[in-house]
């Protein structure tokens, strides 16, 4: 007969989560490196109490903000390349609510998450229960629903047995190279708590190791005769790169074909900038070496990439009208976009293969010596623009070029959303996978601080380095207080420019007046004078305010030499961004406007928008 144990259901799914383990550079590990919690009066009783027993297992992290800890557990996801990662849970409510945002960037960027909101009393007997939302037609509504469209897999515990066969399903989901993302377990607050007699075997230990998918025999035959046909064959190198450890087989197939490589913002990193076959960045924020190929190209191997339109400038970059796109990803739903040939498989896999299958071929000699050509012209455009300045406002990428210099190789650098993104892709040289950690798939502002700390604690021995603005740090910094008090060191630079720089210039650029972005273009009554310094202080970091790029490499040397969480500030322009590079970007510009402005930037949009391929 077969032993049982009689715990709560909170109990056993801790317990559960205590068992999974995973094995990295050889070594078995914890699958999961600890849980995320706020805890409300929907966790505290029932996940609260399960956690504390299992505290010394699976480590409890409080955080101040809910999206913020999924951002944390997100990022600890990104930077072990999905191998390990983290659950939070949250109240019923608000507590639940905040993480949506999480849950929807995770689901965006294919990462793994383990989300455990609470949710009513399945009884339904003291409805409605405080932070209930109640549907005046619909007795089942909970706000937990707005998890199901951002979550792979969804489910709710109404019976404490429920979380046997939920947690099967959720560990699928976890654990697939394809399917990856958040999973969503939305525990009743009374069912938390109630008891049950789990088969001992649940609880037993599991190793989860990544599924390495072979390509089918036909699509790969039909990927080596397209490559083999190919005069102007590029690759574009995207996350899937990086997430299957593909670094070194990409580095071989280039090297001994001569494809030159291009990279997505998720794939960023995957070849060392240095590698002269390493165009750089691709698309709307790319550099001129990797767009002027794209637009000849005639094959494009596509890795672990899922074609956003950064990536594809929107669908007008690559304008090869007999162009052959290769679709080199574990999930059949990417590798097929754009009528592209699939080859369905994952990437490591899949790029040896393809090496071992060409053999001694290699692309045309004129088309590799031209695109080095084209990189070294790039490199000097690069230096160019981040070079130092004397400038009372430089721009970010005279920023860029002074974190570089300042703090050197060896260092993690994470971004998300705003201007940041567009001059990062273009100008960071990152010298090794996964030392460039930017989240570009959601475009999350709020997200540059506490995914840094989920880095560190995926990274600890690191040098983490977050650049941010002025308008993602209001948004979300209160995980300055949380790295502190963990020990988990930062460098955060922040550029304040006094508003939402970026969108500023694409309002601009669209025709736009100059409305709502910037702070002086607000409707206000005192224009905001934040002192950051101040603010980062009160949270427990050192923080200084430097005046000029100089200032700034120095105070970066002072702040890699602590062990403190640091703040450095430095005003920037909000006007200037890198010209070299970048492509056309699908932004609808109103068709009708009383501003000449939009009327001349409309005309100019439809006629920029013939460049774009329909149904490719």
């Amino acid at each position: 007969m077969t032993k049982k144990i009689r715990l709560t259901m909170a109990q056993a799914l801790a317990r559960f989560l205590t068992r999974q383990m995973t094995e990295i550079a050889g070594e078995k590990v914890p699958l999961f490196g600890g849980v995320w919690a706020i805890f409300g009066h929907g966790n505290v009783a029932g996940m609260g109490e399960a956690l504390y027993q299992v505290r010394r297992d699976l480590p409890t992290y409080r955080a101040h903000n809910e999206q913020a800890m999924v951002h944390a557990a997100i990022g600890f996801a990104k930077a072990n390349f999905r191998h390990r990662m983290m659950a939070a849970t949250s109240s019923i409510g608000p507590g639940a609510t905040n993480m949506v945002t999480g849950a929807a960037l995770a689901h965006v960027n294919r990462l793994p998450v383990l989300l455990l909101p609470g949710d009513v009393f399945a009884s339904r007997v003291p409805d409605p229960v405080l932070q209930q939302v109640e549907d005046f037609g619909d007795g089942t509504v909970s706000a937990n629903d707005c998890f199901r469209p951002v979550s792979r897999y969804f489910d709710r515990i109404t019976r404490p047995e429920q979380i046997v066969p939920a947690l099967a399903r959720a560990m699928a989901v976890l654990t697939d190279p394809a399917d990856c993302g958040p999973v969503t377990l939305s525990l009743c607050q009374d069912v938390q708590a109630e008891a049950f007699d789990y088969p001992e075997s649940f609880f037993e230990e599991r190793l989860w190791l990544p599924r390495r998918q072979r390509p089918d025999e036909q699509e790969l035959q039909a990927a080596v005769e397209a490559l083999r046909k190919a005069k102007a064959p590029l690759i574009v190198s995207g996350g899937g790169t990086l997430y299957s450890g593909a670094s070194a087989a990409l580095e071989v197939l280039a090297g001994k074909s001569g494809i030159p490589v291009t990279e997505t913002q998720g794939g960023k990193s995957s070849l060392p900038d240095g590698n002269p076959l390493n165009m750089g960045a691709i698309g709307v924020t790319g550099t001129s070496a990797a767009n002027r190929l794209a637009e000849k190209a005639d094959v494009v191997l596509a890795v672990g990439t899922r074609f956003q339109d950064f990536t594809t400038g929107s669908w007008a970059l690559f304008r090869n009208p007999d162009k052959t796109i290769i679709g080199l990803n574990v999930q059949a739903f990417d590798a097929l976009k754009h009528r592209a040939l699939p080859l369905v498989a994952d990437a490591r896999v899949g790029l040896t293969e393809l090496a071992e299958h060409l053999g001694g071929w290699a692309a045309p000699s004129a088309w590799t010596e031209d695109a080095k050509k084209g990189k070294a012209e790039w490199r000097k455009a690069a230096d160019a623009v981040t070079a130092p300045t004397n400038a009372p406002l430089p721009s970010d990428a005279q920023v860029i070029g002074a974190v570089q210099r300042a703090m050197g190789d060896g260092i993690v650098l994470v971004h998300a959303a705003g201007g940041l993104p567009g001059e990062l892709h273009k100008l960071w040289q990152a010298d090794w996978p996964g030392s460039y950690h930017g989240e570009y798939g959601y475009s999350c502002m709020g997200y540059e601080i506490a995914g840094a700390l989920g880095a560190k604690m995926a990274r600890p021995d690191e040098e983490i380095v977050v650049m941010l603005g002025d308008g993602s740090y209001l948004m979300m910094n209160s995980e300055i207080a949380t790295s502190v008090m963990l020990g988990l060191k930062l460098t955060i630079v922040l550029l304040d420019n006094r508003g939402f720089g970026c969108i500023n210039r694409l309002q601009m650029a669209t025709g736009g007046a100059n409305f709502n972005n910037l702070l002086k273009d607000t409707r206000h009554d005192v224009l905001p004078d934040i002192d950051f310094v101040k603010h980062a202080e009160g949270l427990g970091a050192t923080a200084e305010h430097v005046s000029s790029i100089g200032d700034l490499e120095a105070a970066l040397k002072r702040a890699r030499a602590g062990d403190r969480t640091t703040v450095v500030v430095i005003d920037t322009d909000p006007l200037v961004s890198t010209e070299a590079g970048g492509h056309w970007w699908d932004v609808a510009v109103p068709e009708v406007s009383v501003r000449k402005e939009v009327n001349a930037a409309r005309k100019a949009y439809e006629k920029t928008r013939q460049a774009q391929s329909v149904g490719d």
